[in-house]
């Protein structure tokens, strides 16, 4: 099985009109926000065995969140242009072409595409991922190429306003 987590960013800033998107900060409540998830997922024992970002600061700063409170190491993270480029293809090829050594693979993007990918294993699918919310994905494979062919399921979608 190979268990596949959807991120979407914390909440971001849009305090600083001169920067540009990829270098948008994260706002203290997204960082709240985010914590609550953190808590959510340590409860629950999961720590991802690979970690892939996109380059954009808010997403970044995310993983870096979650590697922290998780215990994933923070120079471990991998930083995937194909992540931000808003193109769920790209993203696809990420995870086709992850290690087949790696059983769980955590992924922090950006709406609209990372709702469109998850809806691509969703049934029903779902209108939103609203910022720092989880999608977590099971799928009945050993390969990661594999995962279009392979039997998914939905395991848990968390979202901050869930856990209030």
């Amino acid at each position: 099985m190979k268990t596949l987590y959807l991120v979407r960013h914390a909440k971001s800033s849009w305090d600083h009109p001169g920067l540009s998107d990829l270098e948008r900060p994260l706002m203290e409540k997204g960082i709240e926000r985010s914590h609550r998830i953190i808590g959510f997922l340590k409860e629950r024992n999961i720590l991802p065995g690979l970690f892939i970002s996109s380059p954009a600061v808010r997403a970044f700063e995310t993983a870096k969140l979650f590697a922290t409170g998780l215990g994933y190491p923070l120079k471990d993270i991998v930083v995937e242009q194909k992540v931000y480029d808003g193109y769920y293809e790209r993203f696809l090829d990420v995870i086709y072409s992850t290690p087949n050594d790696t059983q769980s693979l955590m992924m922090f993007g950006h709406n609209p595409t990372i709702t469109n990918l998850a809806n691509l294993f969703l049934h029903p699918g779902i209108d939103n991922m609203p910022t720092s919310t989880v999608v977590a994905i099971g799928f009945e494979t050993l390969k990661w190429e594999d995962v279009p062919n392979a039997n998914a399921r939905q395991l848990f979608i968390v979202s901050p306003k869930m856990l209030k």
